[in-house]
């Protein structure tokens, strides 16, 4: 847990009653969230993080204050970081909430921020040594809807999938939508590799709208490596070479395992040396 926390730019102590009863995040999941690495001191993709975060506010109806700005949360980010002591990697987490009143129909679609900073050892992007096992997770399925890019405070869904996964014994457990794509997991999104040929399933399709997920993209297409955005099925996964899972904090973890089928990582590899030399980290 971080030591300091900022709460609307004081610097509190995170052991105290930094969240004000009656917070609507706490109360109703009224709010979203952005998760952002920090490398060589530097919040990686910053602009996307807000960028994505702006664009939920505007779904859930929130105003956005006029100073909110990638220099203005820059230097709230730095502040923590300085304040923790925190000197290169660091993980963070970027919330934002609906301010305090009312019940379900709120008094005020003006917003209240909260920023924690934890220290990360390495000041890299590192790939797993040993490959995740996944399974499917069959207890809920995802809505597609206007929400399901976006990172709100309602991850019950991947909660329970983390559950279940951990009493299954496996690393991590794909989500379906409800016609039965298979769109991410519990806390990454999702992509399958074919003949030298990147796969992942479609924002359209329901899965989170990750930053991770752009860049590397971006970076695959800057290398000649070929991407679709496709709905994948069960039968895809045991028909892949490769099948790797991408979040800001990981970057890219890699699969060995499907129920029988097993998995080799050297487009992971090459796309996870990609992403160390974009952000100039060694």
């Amino acid at each position: 847990m971080s030591r300091f926390v900022n709460s609307n730019g004081l610097l509190l102590d995170g052991n105290s009653h930094a969240i004000m009863a009656g917070n609507r995040g706490h109360l109703y999941g009224d709010g979203l969230f952005e998760t952002i690495r920090v490398l060589n001191n530097v919040p990686v993709n910053l602009e996307h993080h807000l960028n994505r975060m702006f664009e939920g506010m505007k779904i859930l109806s929130m105003v956005k204050p006029s100073d909110f700005s990638v220099a203005f949360f820059e230097r709230e980010i730095q502040a923590l970081l300085i304040k923790n002591n925190i000197k290169s990697s660091a993980r963070i987490r970027l919330s934002i909430d609906r301010k305090i009143g009312g019940h379900y129909l709120p008094l005020s679609n003006d917003v209240e921020y909260f920023i924690e900073a934890d220290p990360v050892i390495e000041n890299r992007y590192v790939l797993n040594g040993e490959g995740l096992k996944i399974e499917l997770f069959q207890d809920i399925k995802k809505q597609i809807n206007i929400l399901s890019p976006y990172k709100t405070k309602n991850c019950l869904i991947y909660i329970m999938a983390k559950i279940k996964g951990n009493e299954l014994g496996m690393d991590e457990l794909l989500i379906q939508n409800d016609k039965m794509g298979i769109i991410e997991s519990a806390s990454s999104n999702l992509f399958i590799v074919s003949n030298g040929v990147l796969y992942t399933p479609g924002i359209d399709l329901g899965c989170l709208g990750g930053t991770m997920r752009m860049q590397i993209i971006n970076l695959a297409l800057e290398h000649n490596i070929k991407v679709y955005e496709c709905n994948i099925s069960p039968q895809h996964l045991l028909t892949a070479d490769e099948i790797f899972l991408t979040n800001a904090i990981q970057g890219i973890s890699w699969v060995s395992t499907y129920r029988t089928k097993e998995y080799s990582n050297e487009v992971a590899k090459r796309l996870i040396n990609f992403l160390n030399e974009k952000w100039h980290v060694s």
